[in-house]
Parts: C-alpha cells; structure tokens; sequence
C-alpha cells in the first residue's frame, strides 16, 4: 500500500512538470493592445407612454331633438366642415319665425315715429324706444338662428371618426356625445416622467421612442413639459410630437427614453470581451504575458464596451487576436487607438 502511494506521487509530480514545460513552450502571439478608459456618460431612463391625438374632440349635442341623420360611421374619415349629425329642431325653427316677425313688426313701429318726429308729432324719447325695442328683436332673432345652427353639427377639423353613440331617429339632448373624433396624422406620446427626471426635459428636446407593436423607433421633439407634479404619482406629464407614420394609431404603447444622472465607467474596445458560456473574458496585458481575467459587462455604444467590474482605469488589455489565447501565454504587444 505504502508502495502504491509513492508510484501515484510520483506519477501526479511527472504530469505537473509535463504542464510546466507545455507552458513555457507556448509560443509568443503578437496581439493588440488598448487602455481601460475611465468615461463619464449619462444614463438614460426609459418610461411608458401612450399615443394620442394631439386634436380629438367629443361632439355632443347642443340642442333636443330627433336625430334625423349621421352620415357617417366609425372609420369615417371627415373634412373640416363636413355634415356629422342632422338634428330636427321645428320648435327653435318656430320661434326663429316669431322672432324674424317681431323684428319685422319693431322695424315698421321705428320708421313711422321717425317720420312723425320729422313732422314734429311725436318724440325723441318715443323714438329711442322703437329703437330699443328693435335692438332686442334682432337680438332675439340672432338668438333663435344660432339655435338652430346647432340643429346641423360638422366637423370641427378634419379627421377619422373613433367612436359613435347615435343612430338615425334617436333622441339627442342637450350635452349627450354623440361622436368622438380625432385627427390621426398628428400623433403625441403622453409619457409620465419622475419629478427627479422632468428638470431635465425641455421643450423641443429630442427623445428616443420606440412603439413595440409596430417595431418603430422615432427620434421626436418634446412638446410640453408640465409645470408641475402630481402629488399622489409625483410624475409630471410631458407630451412629444411625433412624426407622421401610417402604422401609429392611438392608444399605442410606447417607451421612452430619457436622460438620467451622468455617471463615470470604464470601457474597453469591442472584442476585448470574450464570452464563454455564461462567463465573460479579458486578457490583461502585464510582463509581456497575457493574464486571463473574468468581468462583468454593461452597455455597448459607439464601439467601446462597459465595463461594471473585473478592470480598473489604466490597465492594458488585449483587444485582437486574443480568440485562443491562454492564461500566461507569452505575447508581443501594439498598442491600439483609445476611446476619445
């Protein structure tokens, strides 16, 4: 038994120096090399939003009535001016006839007192009274007409009709919405910012949004920025113009993002990372050898990879032909371009 064991020694101590001349017989790889920087960027945040029309109007009625006619249904794609909602109004029709038959009968009372006046067989204030009681005729008259304008609803801007309460022979009263309407080429994304982040939006400020169900990415412009938080979200709306595109509709999910505080990282070159199942690698360049070293990333931009840990700001690392390299193998180094 004690003989077994010394051949094992003996065997495992043979292997180690195997692995110890393998070693040092690696051959030199000529590789690039590049500095850990240490940057500061700014973060960004991103947060939800929806899409909405920046125009959208509920059309209600402004008088009683039977609906006569609605020439339009949902999807209807309405011009400015365009006949939505008839509406029978023959009581405001009734009283505009009396008033127009009022104004008739004040106009004829104030043109005979004024020729009376001229033969000296009437007064001044008699005529200020036909001319006040004419005055209130036409008043009445302008009343009864604008009455029954609101007998006929159009459209108030042109657009696509979303949504539609009455049907032909229905009855409308005074308030009740009858359609709801919206322009649909122009589009905002509502989006609730934090209070510690709305300091930092302002209006005609560029914004990254992206709307997932269509695979759309916009830069858009901020329209407003509300002066203040609500106090129960402590969030701020702010509303960004977006660009006309046929696949937005409202009511869209959308993100976006905005800038958050600066922070200061390390980074290293694309390519220096060398992922490996679920570990992710860096060689350090030291005593011309390669030193394997194990990381952990963040975001990539411009070219250049963030490092969260493993490096620290001024080490050399290697950034080409470093796909086969070993922990310890010997290497000839070029220095590569640093990130501005």
């Amino acid at each position: 038994m004690h003989l077994m064991f010394i051949l094992m020694m003996s065997l495992l101590a043979g292997v180690g120096v195997q692995a110890q001349e393998a070693s040092t017989a690696l051959a030199a790889v000529a590789v690039q090399t590049s500095t850990v920087i240490e940057q500061t960027v700014p973060t960004l945040v991103e947060v939800v939003g929806t899409l909405q029309a920046v125009e959208r109007a509920a059309i209600a009625a402004k008088v009683t009535g039977v609906v006569t006619d609605v020439p339009v249904v949902l999807g209807s794609r309405v011009t400015k001016g365009d006949l939505l909602v008839e509406i029978s109004a023959r009581e405001i029709a009734a009283q505009l006839n009396q008033a127009r038959a009022r104004l008739n009968q004040a106009g004829r009372n104030l043109t005979r007192e004024r020729n009376l006046l001229k033969k000296h067989a009437t007064t001044a204030e008699t005529v200020k009274s036909m001319q006040d009681q004419y005055a209130v005729a036409n008043a009445a008259v302008q009343e009864a007409r604008t009455m029954l304008s609101y007998a006929s609803i159009s459209a108030p801007f042109s657009g696509v009709i979303t949504a539609k309460s009455i049907h032909a022979g229905d009855l409308a009263t005074s308030g009740t919405v009858l359609l709801r309407m919206e322009n649909d080429q122009k589009l905002q994304a509502v989006c609730a910012v934090p209070e510690s982040l709305v300091l930092q939006v302002q209006p005609e400020q560029t914004l990254t949004v992206t709307i997932p169900t269509v695979g759309l990415t916009i830069e858009a412009k901020v329209a407003e920025v509300a002066p203040s938080a609500d106090p129960a979200s402590r969030t701020a709306p702010v509303t960004i113009d977006l660009p006309y595109n046929e696949k937005l509709r409202t009511g869209q999910f959308a993100r976006v993002k905005l800038p958050g505080q600066a922070k200061t990282s390390l980074f290293v070159p694309d390519g220096t990372v060398l992922p490996q199942g679920q570990m992710e690698r860096v060689f350090v360049a030291g005593d011309n050898k390669a030193h394997l070293r194990l990381v952990r990333t963040g975001m990539r931009q411009g070219g250049f990879t963030e490092i969260l840990a493993g490096l620290n700001p001024g080490e050399t690392v290697i950034v080409k032909n470093n796909e086969h390299l070993v922990d310890g193998q010997p290497i000839k180094t070029q220095t590569e371009k640093s990130h501005d």
